[in-house]
């Protein structure tokens, strides 16, 4: 489906004084309408108003001239990896390249993110804190990109799915600990939560179950004890951060859910247990579809995985929308999430239809809601900070009050005609108590800055 003529423009910030946005169409995702002839006024980083017609700008105002073009609130994509681009020399990267080499095309990975529309995202796992140093960099204006809130280091066990040292020669191999985010045991659990803190992590992400892309042999095998999750999930109430599982396995699914996990990333092979819990215990879900058609399909190619990977790739990718369908009829809470790696300019105008595609191809009733829910409404519950997504966790950069609220917006012009005026508009407005109050990235009790 097509909404309308949609170009992006993304804005951190906008020079002083107020600039008048003339907008030939806005996308109203609280009432879930389109409005013609709209103009939002914007100073710094923050929309003042929006107001109907074309207004006259006051002296000293520029007047941006958007009215062949369509206004929309940002996009937020719930599972990126802004620091890898899957190819098929990746595996052979991980031993050449250094910390540096994924730093630079990090920052190449986050702004061709925000030139398709994202202006929130969160990085559910990269090395040597590249992500973590992404978000400082863009929120001091030293790179394009959109509002980061990092995991950091995902948390893994032994030979799990985030532990990098699984698939490599013997004395290379070590013995990995919590600092590393390996853990085995309660003790450890704790001491990996605290250690992704003073590391400036926004939130915590563990892999529950075994993964399609590490170099071991299941995809789908529990990976943690109930114990050891809960004693993340508690210790991570301490620090106000809330945590995602990845996990494709029902019993790895059910065992985050029962400890009291926030998200379930991937959800693959979910059984009907498992959506019990998820309608239960109020858990989101982010499906990733994307990543599983992507993955299914590159496992068709010769040599572009290692032979491992091959047949999870090709077993787990082609369950991805049965499931999701049975999840989605079930009434299970559906943010938008893709787990796609950088992707060419050209992938990325894919990545933003791919939800209406895949997510809600059956729901004819009403396609402007389909079409948003999930990058936007829906990702309000699991991916909103109150310290906001630029600025690690000791930098204080929020000062408003937490019961404040600012929600994301892009406006919509051509790159190519202005190409210094990249930013992420905010507007502000009450918070609403019914959105699910889920902690530090949770938007009832956050207020991002």
């Amino acid at each position: 489906m097509r909404l309308l003529r949609i170009v992006s423009l993304f804005v951190l910030t906008i020079p002083l004084p107020a600039a008048v946005l003339h907008c030939g169409k806005l996308i109203d995702v609280e009432k879930l309408s389109v409005i013609e002839q709209v103009s939002i006024v914007v100073k710094g980083s923050e929309i003042l108003r929006v107001a109907e017609g074309y207004i006259t700008p006051e002296a000293g105002e520029e007047t941006i001239d958007l009215k062949s073009h369509t206004c929309m609130p940002g996009l937020m994509d719930m599972h990126v990896h802004l620091a890898f681009e899957s190819n098929p020399k990746t595996y052979e990267e991980d031993f050449r390249l250094n910390p540096a080499d994924y730093a630079f095309r990090s920052a190449v990975y986050a702004r061709r993110t925000l030139l398709a529309g994202f202006t929130t995202v969160r990085d559910l796992g990269t090395w040597y804190g590249v992500s973590i140093s992404l978000k400082q960099a863009i929120g001091q204006g030293l790179a394009d990109g959109p509002r980061i809130f990092n995991a950091g280091q995902a948390l893994a066990t032994t030979g799990g799915h985030a532990d990098f040292t699984s698939g490599v020669r013997a004395d290379l191999m070590g013995d990995p600990g919590p600092k590393e985010g390996v853990v085995n045991g309660v003790e450890d659990a704790k001491k990996a939560v605290r250690q992704r803190y003073k590391e400036g992590s926004d939130l915590i992400k563990i892999t529950a179950t075994g993964g399609v892309l590490s170099v071991a042999k299941s995809g789908q095998n529990p990976q943690f004890t109930e114990e050891e999750i809960r004693a993340v999930v508690e210790t991570a109430k301490d620090y106000d951060f809330h945590v995602a599982a990845h996990a494709h396995g029902a019993e790895g699914i059910k065992r985050a859910m029962r400890a009291g996990i926030h998200s379930i990333e991937h959800g693959t092979l979910m059984d009907d247990e498992a959506i019990a819990l998820f309608k239960k215990h109020g858990t989101w879900w982010v499906p990733t579809i994307s990543a599983g058609k992507f993955s299914a399909e590159k496992a068709e190619i010769p040599g572009y995985y290692p032979e491992v990977i091959r047949p999870k790739a090709l077993a787990i990718g082609s369950k991805s929308q049965e499931t999701f369908r049975r999840a989605y009829k079930e009434g299970v809470k559906i943010a938008f999430g893709t787990d796609l790696r950088s992707m060419s300019p050209r992938q990325q105008r894919k990545r933003v239809r791919l939800h209406e595609r895949s997510r809600h191809a059956r729901a004819r009733d009403d396609p402007l809601r389909h079409a948003f829910d999930g990058p936007i409404a829906g990702n309000r519950g699991i991916g909103r900070d109150h310290r906001g997504g630029q600025g690690g966790r000791h930098r204080g950069n929020s000062k408003r009050p937490a019961r404040e609220h600012r929600d994301d917006a892009a406006c919509i012009v051509r790159h190519e005609e202005r190409p210094n005026l990249q930013a992420s508009l905010r507007t502000k407005r009450p918070m609403d108590e019914q959105d699910p109050p889920v902690g530090r990235c949770g938007r009832a009790k956050c207020s991002p800055k």
